[in-house]
Formats: structure tokens, sequence, C-alpha cells
């Protein structure tokens, strides 16, 4: 059967048939690469894995990055450390096996604080609600295509401390002190505007609103300016919703997309096996490319 897809919205994602990524072949890897770096989320269902050919598949895309393992229920997919589980369900003891739980999780990049952040992210459906619990994404391209010229322009030459502090569940990160004071938090600094590395295509890069500062911005005025930016990043022109079936396959760039996941009935059960691809690139910004 040959590889189609159908993109989803204008602004991003692509449904991909044809593929069977139990047994996908290099070939057909390089034709669904070619397809998600043009719609930046795939989603590729009926899907029928074992943990060993989801993190096979993973593994085509780059290096693993392991679980982060910080706060309760981050744990890897038992024999596989390179996976980890997110799920409200818990074990005999009571205990969670992985992590996030039913809770809505907000707008976010993921691990936007590290120097590398984590260049794509993909998502394996194993146990589903039978309402909530949708994936949502943004296209951060999108997003900075539809601002006025004078705006982007600015903004390229500004840059935005990535806070460390909260995850996107509004938990404080293991070894963290809470800091609400986004000038002072622990975080790393990128350009407000990026590079696609791979694409060369300009995209916003947020990470995250809580405790987000524009450097060297008094607050008041970063806080102001950073709400006018959210208004077209989260527009819904430039967002995508994902309602997951079981055997439900997405992955998605994490340098140009941000996403976020809508709660669910805490006496339902929602169980996804997820993959990280570690950091390839230090993020720049298309004046440094100039300069470059």
């Amino acid at each position: 059967m040959a590889i189609v897809h159908t993109p989803i919205t204008p602004a991003l994602g692509a449904l991909i048939e044809g593929v069977d990524l139990a047994d996908i072949s290099a070939q057909e890897f390089r034709q669904v690469y070619d397809i998600w770096k043009r719609h930046h989320v795939i989603v590729l269902r009926n899907q029928q894995l074992t943990n060993p050919q989801f993190e096979r598949f993973s593994a085509m895309l780059g290096e693993l990055d392991p679980p982060p393992n910080q706060g309760a229920g981050r744990k890897s997919v038992p024999g596989h450390p390179n996976l980890y589980v997110v799920s409200n369900r818990k074990n005999a003891s009571g205990q969670p096996i992985g992590a996030l739980g039913d809770g809505e999780a907000q707008w976010h990049t993921d691990m936007s604080y590290l120097e590398r952040p984590p260049f794509a992210s993909m998502l394996w459906s194993v146990e589903l609600p039978r309402t909530g619990g949708d994936t949502w994404f943004a296209s951060m391209p999108a997003a900075l295509r539809s601002m006025p010229a004078e705006l982007v322009s600015r903004l390229r030459t500004l840059a935005i401390k990535h806070d460390g502090t909260y995850d996107s569940g509004g938990n404080v990160r293991q070894g963290m002190t809470a800091n609400d004071d986004p000038t002072q938090s622990v975080g790393t600094v990128h350009p407000m505007v990026i590079v696609q590395p791979e694409s060369g295509e300009h995209t916003l890069y947020l990470g995250r609103r809580r405790n987000a500062w524009i450097v060297g911005m008094p607050l008041e005025e970063s806080e102001r300016l950073l709400n006018i930016i959210w208004s077209y990043a989260t527009a819904e022109a430039v967002t995508l919703r994902h309602q997951w079936r079981l055997g439900d396959v997405v992955l998605w760039n994490n340098l140009t997309t941000m996403h976020r996941r809508d709660a669910f009935p805490a006496d339902e059960i929602r169980t996804l096996h997820r993959s990280q691809i570690k950091g390839k690139y230090i993020l720049s910004s298309p004046i440094q490319k100039e300069a470059a």
C-alpha cells in the first residue's frame, strides 16, 4: 500500500496512511520524515505495536532521551528505560505508574529550559477514557506568519527566559524551589524567534507562559507583550485538536509547536507510552544566522 497523507488543518498536522510502524523500512521512514518536516505534527492510526517496535521507530529519529524522572510518577516503561508512561493508573499499593495524572496540562514546549531542548516527542495510545484527554497542538511558524510585520521585526531582536521551576501541570520540579518572580527564577535564555535548523523556517519559540520573561525588559512591560504574543500563538487558526483513538501514534516537532492536554474523568484510565528525541541543536535567531 502506498504512503498517502492528508493535511488535518491549514496550519499544521497530517494524517498518514499506508505505514505499519511495526515493520517500517528505511525508505518508508524517509517519506514519513519528509511529511513530518512539512506539517510539524503527524498522526498514524491503528498501529499494532509492541514496546520494542515503538522504541525502534522512535530511535530512527535520533538519540532517545530517557524519562526525566522528576516528581511523582515519572516512570519508565518496564524493560524500556528510554520510554516512559503518561498515565493516571495506580498500582496495587496506590502509587501512580506514570506521569501527569488526569488534570489539564497547559500550553508548553517540552523541556525548553534546557540549552538543547528535545527535538521531537511522540505518544502511542494504550488505554483511553471515554471522554476528555484530547491533546492540542499549536503551530509556531503559522503564529509568527499571522503577526503584523512590525511586531515580528521587534520579536526578532528579543530573547525569552524559559523557566525551569514548574512542569506543565504546575508542579514544582524535583530539586527546585517555588519562585514566581520570572526575573529571578532558574531558566535558560533562547531567542524568541528561531530558525528551525533542518528546514530553515522561521518560528516562534515560547516554551510556556508561567514565569516567562523577556530578558532585559521591565516585568510589567514583558507581561503585556507576552500576553499579546500568546494571543497569536494559541489562536484557533493555528491550533489542532487531536481526539485519541486506541493505536494512535502522534509525533510532533518540539521546536515548531506547542501542545497542551485536556483534563479527563479521574475515575477513567488514560495510558500512553512516550518517547522523546534528544536535543540536537543550540537554537539561533534569524539575526544570528544573518550575522554568521
